[in-house]
Order: C-alpha cells, then structure tokens, then sequence
C-alpha cells in the first residue's frame, strides 16, 4: 500500500483553545474519527437506493396484469388469446411474487381489515351451499371456486397497494379498460340489438355493460378533473362521452336509472363541494346530447313498461318476467332460508332460466340469509371508510376527489342492485378493496414523524462506526 493522498485538512480552535486535525482518505473511502465532513457520495448513494426497493414492485406488476385481463378482456378481442387462461396465470403469479416477499412487506396478512373477514366468511358460506344445494351441487361449487378468486384479488390488492399512486394507477386500469370496452363494442356490435354478446364475460349482457359502466364512471370524471394537459383531458373526455354513449346503446332502464342517480352524486362531489359549476353545466349537456342521439331504443323501452309501446314488445315480457323471478325467488328463500340452493343455481330453479334481476335477492336465494347480512356488512365497511376519509383533514385535492368517485361509485352498486343481478360482479368488491387500501395508506402516512433514514449497514471498517455521514446528534468520538 502506498502512502496516504490527503484530500483535505482543516484547523479549527475548540472552546479551549485546543486543536483538532480532521483528515479524509479517498484511497480508503472511510471518514476518520471525530470527522465532521459529509460522507462520501458512494456510501450515501448506497444507502439511498437501500430506501427506495420495494419487495412488492413484482406482486403489484402481476396485481396490474390481473386488472388487465378482468377488466379489458382481451381475450375476447385479440386473436388467440382466448386458448390462455390469463386471469388464473396473472392472479397466480402476483400471489407467487407477494409470497417471495413476504417478512419484507409493509402490510401483513395480519393487517387485513374486517372486510376481508367478511369476504372469506362469505366465500366459505357458499361453498357450504354449493355442497348441500338441493339442485346442482356439481355447478354450484365449481361456481364457487371461481366466485374464490376475488378474495385473492382483494387481499392482493390491501397488501401490495400501499401508495395513493398505485392506487391511482389499478383505477386507471379499470377506467381505461372500460372505455376501450365501449368503443370496441359499438364499432363491433353497432348491428346487434343491445350491443348484446359482443365482449363476453361480465359484459356479455347489455345490463352487466350499463352496470360496469355506471360503476366506472366517477373513475373516470376524477381522472379527467386531475389530469394535466389538455390532451389528456380531452382523451378521458372522449373516453366519457363513449362509455355514455354505450349505456344508452344497451337500452338498459336500470343502467340509465342508476346512472341518474350515480350522476347525481358524482356532480354533487365534483361540481357543488368542489365549486366547478362549469363542469355540472358540460355534464349535463353532453348527457342530454346524448340521449337524443341515441337513446331511441331506451325511449322505447321506458314506453314499454305500460304496454303502450308498439315498437318493443319484448320490454313489457321482460317487466312481467322480472316479477315473477322476483316471487320465485321469495319463494327460494323460504324453503331454504339458511343456506339457499347454491351459487348460480337459481337460474335451473327459476323454471324459465333466468336470474333474478335483484343483486340482494339473488345473494339471498343462493347463499342463503345469514349469506345476504354478511354480504351487507361488507358493502357497509367501504361507506364507513369513505365517511371516516371525508372527516379526515389535511387531505390534497386528488385524495378528496377520489373519495368522491368512490363514493359515488359505490351508490351507484347500491342502487344499480336493486335491477340487476351483480352479487359476484367483481367491480363493487373492488371499490371497496379501494376504500380500505386508501384508509390505511392515509392512516400510515399520518402515523409517520417523518422520513426517517433506514438503518445503517454493517460498518466496512471498524472507524466507520462512528461516522455520522452529515446527520446531526451522531456520536461524538472520544477525545
């Protein structure tokens, strides 16, 4: 070793008039004893990668591949896709990449909240229906095993969402995916009437549309309002008036219903406590634009209800049809009060083959009664949330509208419940998967003093010990 390259000496006189020589070596890249200089920029650059790696970066990549496949469905619109089963794949390997990371995480499986419990103590009722259903046992539990996945998701999504952004960006997935939904759906299906079958899945049916779209809506407004730019504004703009323009295109009463009411809501958050009276007027405008230029066929419908309509007989057939599913139903759960027939079964069990077009009715039926109070607490759990989110203080402009959204989304899922189907639509359980990740993100960020430097490392050289690396109150060497 050749001898020692000084980089800098510094004479200062202490209290008593005593002197102290301070030296740094760059050949040995450590800071001598008593040293108070900066530490060198490798030791600090080291110790500031060390605080930004996050052990869940995989689990919420494959989290976002998930959202993906559920909501945007490509499988359906891409060629040779459908041969793959993506939603298994992605959700399997998100739970593989949080399981790699686990003991490295923020939040623990301990750490999930009542609604979890809530979920799985639902899930396990209807897999107990399914195995006792008095009319398919077979479909009931493979329906059941399926219904399972959207505990996973919403684990996955309370464990690896831990940053207002993430959580940003999986309800950007959604928004998205639902827009580019309605747009492939009225350039593919503008000859089939209701849009009916042309994406599958939680879309096939021109009522689950409206449903997806109501729900996604005030997504999309919040993304709209928070954009910078006006390109992007004009994109979640554009994408609006599409969504809306399909659920007037799906003639579904219930979605317009439901949407009336959700938007009634959404404007009350954005435009009224926001104080953005520009954006009420624009709303309402493109809405009634809208349903002048393509609400024809829901005007028809609507007509219908009296048996006045001469142009769509069918919408009267389908009002009487839904009485009846409705008295089936009652009937149902009369006979099977404690664990109802099994989780798709009604639809064999109805005699005409068709589901209760009631959420709470259909829940009830086929899970059974102690299946529907469970399933209400859950719901209940999201507007606790957002009501404690609303008396928070303290809270930036893109928080407190998306609160908004969330709430406005989930009153739409409230009142959209009572005209259709939807207790295994996975969408309401997102929301509240949302509004307890966005609970507990606030609560850890209050809780912290503040930004905290992450513990040291092992010392390379036993001086290093006592090196403060520019932080004050660092040990003081012995003199």
């Amino acid at each position: 070793m050749g001898p020692l390259d000084p980089v800098a000496v510094e004479w200062k006189n202490s209290a008593a008039g005593a002197v102290s020589w301070q030296t740094e070596w760059r050949k040995e890249g450590f800071v001598g004893i008593g040293d108070n200089m900066a530490a060198p920029a490798d030791i600090l650059g080291r110790r500031r990668i060390a605080q930004v790696v996050d052990p869940t970066k995989s689990a919420f990549f494959w989290l976002s591949a998930f959202f993906v496949v559920y909501c945007a469905r490509p499988e359906d619109w891409v060629p040779g896709l459908k041969y793959f089963p993506l939603a298994k794949i992605t959700a399997i390997l998100a739970m593989w990449a949080l399981f790699n990371s686990s003991g490295r995480t923020k939040r623990t499986y301990k750490d999930l909240p009542k609604e979890a419990k809530l979920l799985l103590w639902l899930t396990g009722i209807l897999y107990v229906s399914g195995f006792l259903s008095p009319v398919w046992k077979g479909g009931a539990v493979t329906r059941a095993i399926d219904y399972s996945k959207v505990f996973i998701a919403w684990s996955l999504i309370f464990l690896v969402i831990t940053t207002f952004d993430r959580l940003r960006r999986i309800i950007f997935i959604q928004a998205a995916s639902v827009a580019v939904i309605c747009a492939i759906s009225i350039i593919k299906g503008h000859d089939r009437p209701r849009l009916s079958g042309v994406i599958g899945g939680i879309y096939s049916n021109p009522n689950d549309l409206a449903f997806a779209i109501v729900l996604t809506l005030p997504f999309a407004l919040a993304f709209l309002v928070t954009s910078k730019g006006a390109l992007k504004k004009a994109l979640w703009a554009l994408g609006m008036l599409i969504m809306m323009a399909a659920l007037f295109l799906t003639a579904s009463r219930a979605g317009f219903i439901d949407l009336v009411i959700m938007g009634t809501v959404t404007l009350w958050h954005f435009g009224i406590r926001g104080k953005r009276p520009g954006l009420i007027a624009g709303v309402v405008l493109a809405g009634v634009l809208l349903g002048v230029v393509a609400g024809g066929k829901l005007y028809d419908r609507f007509q219908a209800l009296g048996g006045a309509s001469t142009t769509d007989e069918s919408a009267y057939g389908s009002y009487e049809d839904r009485k009846y599913l409705m008295l089936r139903a009652l009937d149902g759960i009369e006979n099977y009060p404690v664990f109802g027939i099994g989780i798709g079964d009604f639809t064999t069990y109805s005699l005409i083959w068709h589901q209760v077009h009631m959420t709470y009715l259909q829940i009830c039926v086929e899970g059974g009664i102690p299946c529907l109070i469970i399933y209400l607490m859950f719901i209940s759990c999201g507007f606790k949330n957002l009501r404690i989110l609303r008396k928070t203080k303290d809270l930036d402009e893109h928080t407190v509208l998306f609160v908004g959204a969330l709430h406005s989304s989930l009153v739409g899922f409230v009142v959209g419940a009572l005209f259709a189907p939807e207790a295994y639509q996975f969408f309401p359980y997102f929301a509240v998967a949302f509004t307890a990740t966005l609970l507990q993100t606030v609560k850890e960020k209050e809780q912290e003093p503040g930004t905290a430097l992450p513990p040291p490392r092992k010392p390379r050289h036993f001086l290093e010990a006592y090196a403060h690396y520019g932080r004050t109150g660092a040990v003081n060497p012995v003199r």
